[in-house]
């Protein structure tokens, strides 16, 4: 019989509606019943493609001697992160601080007040060294709540109390306090220089595993490049773009990225598929390509893009948020508790050679299995392997040939489940990619998918003024907007506005920027991550890190400065400055986890360029093409009033350059790096399947893990 999560729009509440677990949403009614039987409560948060939160769901929330200790001892709160990340912020760092690691599925007992007293992540079903099963850590925490409540509950106060202060002495990054320091020149360089220490010369990506793809980082280094000219920074994005990209974490067959690699050297993925990854990595390697002209570089443009509108496009225009993992086995049987077969991970996408030769034959098996190193030991589970490309082969006919065979193989397979709810946020950042690339390589479809994709927004999400974080099938839910849905939402709009030359866009992204400006502002002059008048939690959540997203201080500051731009505002330039200087300590200490603060210091203290195209259609794409830091580029809109004389107008500050009227005007004026005859063809040359080049020098080695090592299981 169907819980109470039945009637919700998240697919990972309702992949838990059938569970014998009286699951309740996070709302106030479940505190109330809490209080009213004087039970602790059970939090549990996760979201639809983790791996391990299937794992636990199926050993224990599916279990129903499991689920009826559940049911008698506690309230039952099941959260989507990726709905609530205000909830999990909120959480995380309490799991954290009890537990010294964090990630998801994520387990935490509260009192029925929300005060957090006992916390862990994925608990087993049976007792393993060192971990107690889940149903002793329920009958271990019912009982000491029932002989030592009021010693419970004055802890879980301290608790709350205690992270309280904590967040709230370091939420805002301590930017103006004690002579921190604040942008400079100087400080952005020693960024770099911190990041060059921890690069790894051999594979790219900094530390060592598990590896995330560093597309925020990658970004600040190409803008310190294009500004700097450091040679070195641009050197560590190319390596570690091709190394992602001939390595396993790239779906070679499909293109796309996985989250991340469990190895170093970027061979075996953690196989679900996550919208911001691929939003974010299509503009790192457009960025690149524009930087370099790179092939390689060229070919997961196109292949990304593909991805995008071919596995994660809904059918109302908007862009669904993650592929699973995992997937179900041809002929696997039930359980043996009588369960439907379970997901395996990866099932999808891995190759035996006897797979490949069943597949193409035995000779092209053994070709295929040379070019994608697949072996008889495998680089996985069972003897299994993960395609890679270490080398472009030379009989690309050959190539293409084998590879669409495989695809078409691998489609019949059973395919992994797709989260479909459409998040506010990571659409935003697809629109900003989608539209951008749309316009250099002359892709029109993927103007228009990303303008489909902010129609949706706009219609679907957008209620009273406000923003709702997320849709399914066209119905908006009920969560409210926080501020990276409002900073990255706005960040597409601003892209689409300078492709399409729509005021609309413009005039949007405005209002929504207003909205962060007033509801989620900080005495400081920064920004919280929740409104003033969302849900009351036990803190108000600030983060100033980025994660697997900017963080939203650091994407609201990217957006506040496009916007001054574009419209001469002094007001959202200041404000983006203020939030910018607040996360200059944290670019300091440790730029890995401020990598887009870093990159909007560039684009600060390059202008950033403010780029007019007047009557002069036959160099606009060149303009486009320019690497000057955050540059933006439009023909309609404030930039182009009162400019009789047709040319290009490159202005800082609404300072102007003579126009440009010529090809070499505009390339010294912007930055322009791709030769000649790359800009003269138009849009670029299609890539072989296989692509070819890219990659550059190593930089000095490093080390030091990424920051959601300690934050994620899944």
């Amino acid at each position: 019989m169907p819980n109470r999560l039945a009637d919700q729009t998240s697919p990972y509440l309702l992949q838990h509606a059938e569970n014998p677990v009286d699951w309740w949403p996070w709302e106030p009614a479940a505190f109330a019943e809490a209080a009213r039987r004087e039970v602790p409560i059970l939090l549990s948060v996760g979201y639809a493609s983790c791996h391990w939160c299937h794992v636990m769901a199926h050993e224990s929330f599916e279990d129903e001697a499991t689920a009826a200790v559940m049911n008698e001892h506690f309230v039952n709160i099941k959260v989507d992160r990726e709905e609530r990340p205000d909830v999990d912020a909120v959480y995380m760092d309490v799991t954290i601080a009890l537990t010294g690691h964090g990630g998801w599925p994520m387990t935490v007992f509260l009192t029925p007040a929300g005060e957090p007293f006992f916390a862990g992540t994925y608990f087993p079903k049976t007792p393993r060294p060192g971990m107690g099963s889940f149903q002793q850590v329920l009958t271990a925490v019912s009982n000491a709540w029932r002989t030592r409540r009021t010693e419970i509950e004055t802890a879980g106060a301290e608790i709350a109390r205690r992270l309280a202060q904590v967040a709230g002495a370091s939420a805002a990054g301590d930017g103006q306090r004690g002579g921190a320091p604040a942008l400079t020149a100087d400080l952005l360089a020693r960024a770099v220089g911190q990041l060059t220490e921890r690069f790894d010369p051999r594979y790219g990506g900094f530390g060592q595993a598990p590896k995330f793809p560093p597309s925020m980082v990658a970004e600040f280094l190409l803008r310190h490049h294009a500004r700097t000219g450091d040679a070195q920074a641009l050197d560590m994005v190319a390596l570690t773009c091709e190394r992602m990209a001939r390595g396993g974490i790239y779906d070679q067959l499909a293109g796309g990225f996985a989250r991340y690699s469990v190895d170093s050297r970027w061979v075996v993925p953690h196989f679900e598929k996550m919208l911001y990854d691929n939003a974010q990595l299509l503009r790192v390697y457009l960025h690149l390509w524009r930087a370099t002209g790179s092939t390689l570089a060229a070919r997961v443009i196109r292949e990304t893009a593909n991805f995008l509108l071919t596995d994660l496009r809904t059918a109302e225009g908007g862009f669904a948020s993650a592929l699973d993992a995992d997937a179900v086995p041809d002929g696997a049987a039930p359980t043996a508790d009588g369960h439907p077969p379970q997901p395996v991970e990866g099932a999808s996408y891995v190759w035996t050679p006897a797979q490949l030769a069943a597949a193409l034959g035995p000779e092209d098996g053994a070709w295929a299995a040379r070019v994608f190193e697949v072996t008889p030991t495998g680089t996985f589970e069972h003897g299994s392997s993960v395609l890679q490309l270490p080398a472009y082969p030379d009989d690309p006919r050959r190539f293409a040939r084998v590879r669409s065979a495989l695809a078409a193989a691998r489609a019949i397979r059973p395919q992994p489940a797709r989260d479909d709810k459409v998040v506010a946020a990571w659409n935003g950042l697809a629109i900003a990619a989608l539209a951008e690339a749309g316009a250099l390589f002359a892709e029109p479809a993927w103007v228009d998918a990303a303008r489909d994709a902010a129609v949706l927004l706009r219609d679907v999400h957008l209620v009273d003024g406000r923003l709702r974080r997320t849709s399914r099938t066209g119905r908006a839910g009920s969560n409210v907007g926080v501020l990276e849905d409002y900073a990255g939402l706005a960040e597409g709009l601003l892209a689409l506005h300078q492709v399409t030359g729509d005021l609309a866009w413009l005039t949007l992204a405005g209002e929504l920027l207003d909205v962060a400006r007033t509801r989620f502002r900080a005495p400081d002059g920064g920004c919280y991550d929740t409104a003033d008048d969302a849900p009351a939690l036990l803190r108000r959540p600030r983060e100033p890190a980025d994660s697997a997203t900017p963080s939203g201080q650091a994407l609201l500051a990217g957006a506040l400065l496009s916007y001054a731009a574009l419209t001469g505002s002094a007001e959202h330039r200041a404000d983006a400055e203020t939030i910018v200087n607040l996360l200059a300590p944290l670019l300091a200490r440790d730029a890995r986890f401020a990598g887009w603060a870093g990159a909007v210091g560039e684009a600060l203290l390059a202008g950033p360029a403010e780029v007019a195209v007047v009557g002069r259609p036959d160099l606009e794409r060149l303009a486009r093409l320019g690497t000057a830091p955050g540059a933006v580029v439009v023909t309609a809109g404030p930039l182009t009033a009162e400019r009789p004389e047709p040319g290009v107008y490159v202005c800082r500050h609404f300072v102007c350059e003579r126009p440009a009227h010529t090809p070499a005007e505009v390339r010294a004026q912007l930055g322009v790096r791709l030769p000649e005859e790359s800009v003269a063809a138009g849009a670029p040359r299609r890539a072989p399947p296989g692509g070819a080049g890219g990659g550059g020098p190593a930089a000095p080695a490093g080390g030091g893990p990424p920051r959601e090592v300690s934050r994620a299981r899944c």
